[in-house]
């Protein structure tokens, strides 16, 4: 058998010489610095060959370098910008997509049955509304029903809208009557009636104007469509209803006479009524030059009478007169159940006669949106509350307020 080497013998095996690793180490040491220096001398050796100064060989590279890191940063920030374009150009696309279109999801029809044939060059249906019509001879009284709208166009924001409908005779005008606001809907069921004192012969030259709109507090009600019925062409043998298409609104017929904006405020507790004319926008140009010089009157009528008034200030040569001017009454709790508020734009002339531009009112006796703004003040004590209202014409106002003579006649005074 053969013997295992001792351990000294494998000690000495492993243990590297001492003469081998230093010569090993001293060798490797020198050629790093002979190769340092000769990489140096290669760098000195091209600056010398060069016909300028070192310091200025040295700026050179310097702004060279400074040049490159500057290339860098300018190709970094343009593809940073080309991304977020393509990020954008990308974001539209998909709102379209997702955004409700007329109470419809693209994905519908525009109309049920009908498929999506040509359904880009089509016009937006704006809805479709269920009316009554009746007509009583021996009373000469034309009943307007306003049922349901249905399948409406969305007019706010959020995909809905808030409508409500506006109903006249045409060509007179004398009287305009509005239902009630339905809040975030697109299928109203509004179920209200309004009469219309109108004879035979004048009916059957008559139009019938059913107008929806979708209310704002604060800007122009937006209409959605409308439509206008010929009475000579309906047979009255029956009551009429039915459902019709809504159209694009003709405005033939209308008068812009502009828009006013005030608020109310009714403290029970003092019995102060608060009215703050803030300002017009749009109003009828009066004089030659195409401008006005309006100032609002505010008039109180109790018990269908002349009771207070007051005026705002004169602005001169302007279509869109901005006031902030505010006026307090007394009026009881009594008293505001049976108050209405005249709000009237005036024309200021120095030499003929003023003139009503247009004519608001508000109170127990109104309807639409003037009753919805008295209601919402009542509603709220202590706090006011503004509105938009759009100006009507003087005779309008006029009929439908019907105001008695300020003093009795003597017969009826009861001393």
């Amino acid at each position: 058998m053969k013997s295992s080497p001792s351990i000294a013998a494998v000690s000495n095996v492993l243990r590297p010489s001492s003469s081998f690793s230093s010569s090993s180490s001293s060798s490797f040491i020198s050629d790093v610095f002979a190769t340092n220096t000769t990489a140096s001398d290669f760098v000195h050796g091209i600056v010398e060959r060069i016909p300028l100064p070192p310091w200025a060989v040295y700026l050179l590279l310097a702004l060279g370098a400074i040049v490159l890191a500057l290339a860098v940063c300018c190709v970094c920030v343009c593809c940073c910008r080309l991304r977020r374009k393509k990020r954008r150009q990308k974001r539209p696309d998909a709102l379209v997509r997702l955004q409700p279109h007329g109470g419809r999801t693209d994905a519908e029809p525009v109309q049920p049955g009908a498929g999506d044939v040509n359904s880009g060059a089509t016009k937006q249906p704006r809805g479709k509304l269920l009316y009554s019509l009746e007509f009583n001879a021996a009373l000469a009284e034309l009943t307007v029903g306003v049922k349901k709208a249905s399948s409406l166009k969305a007019m706010d924001l959020g995909g809905t809208s808030d409508p409500y409908v506006k109903v006249y005779i045409l060509p007179d005008k004398t009287k305009t009557c509005e239902t009630k606001v339905l809040k975030n809907t697109l299928n109203a069921t509004f179920n209200e009636t309004f009469n219309f004192q109108i004879s035979k012969p004048t009916l059957v030259k008559s139009t019938a104007v059913l107008q929806v709109f979708d209310f704002d507090r604060f800007s122009q009600h937006d209409i959605i469509g409308e439509l206008r019925l010929k009475l000579g062409q309906v047979d009255w043998n029956h009551v009429i209803e039915e459902w019709r298409d809504l159209h694009e609104p003709a405005n033939m017929e209308e008068e812009n006479l502009g828009e006013i904006c005030f608020s109310l405020r009714y403290v029970p507790t003092s019995s102060k009524l608060t009215v703050v004319i803030l300002e017009a926008k749009n109003l009828k140009s009066t004089d030659l030059d195409g401008s006005s010089d309006p100032y609002v009157k505010v008039q109180l009528a109790l018990d269908k009478r002349k009771w207070k008034k007051k005026k705002t200030s004169i602005k001169k040569n302007t279509l869109n007169p901005y006031y902030n001017e505010g006026f307090a009454f007394k009026v009881t709790l009594a008293q505001i159940q049976r108050v209405n508020l005249v709000i009237s734009v005036w024309d200021h002339d120095p030499m003929t006669p003023n003139d009503p531009t247009g004519k608001i009112f508000l109170g127990c006796d109104a309807s639409g949106n003037g009753l919805r703004h008295w209601a919402d003040m009542l509603t709220n004590p202590r706090r006011p509350v503004a509105q938009w209202h759009t100006l009507l014409s003087a005779q309008q106002v006029n009929a439908a307020l019907a105001l008695k003579k300020k003093i009795p006649l003597a017969r009826k005074i009861p001393f």
